[in-house]
């Protein structure tokens, strides 16, 4: 479902860690809004429960949560990270998207 780059499994464990999760246990739960400026936008954050109707995932030792309506737009989503001088943090690589807005915060289909 959702696929977690190296980059990004290493970001996201120092992150839980720093906020109190832990990364064996706990999930990042990832969604999709309305918003941005090309309709939809990306929700990443951690959790410690699962919400009725939740879709748990699993890739390179992430646990991944998606509510049952961001299901069918994050379908074969690559979550990495970007770092350094140019990097823009965690990045969506969504195959569903048929347009993204310049900062890649944002999609449309």
């Amino acid at each position: 479902m959702i696929k977690v780059s190296e980059s990004a499994k290493k970001r996201i464990t120092m992150l839980m860690e720093e906020d109190g999760f832990d990364a064996m246990r706990d999930f990042v739960r990832v969604g999709v809004k309305s918003g941005g400026c090309s309709g939809l936008s990306y929700d990443l954050k951690f959790d410690h429960s699962q919400a009725e109707g939740d879709r748990l995932f699993e890739d390179n030792d992430i646990k991944i949560v998606v509510d049952k309506k961001s299901v069918l737009y994050l379908a074969g989503t690559i979550l990495e990270y970007s770092g350094g001088l140019n990097g823009k943090g965690f990045v969506f690589n969504n195959p569903n998207a048929q347009r993204t807005c310049g900062c890649g915060e944002s999609f449309s289909l």
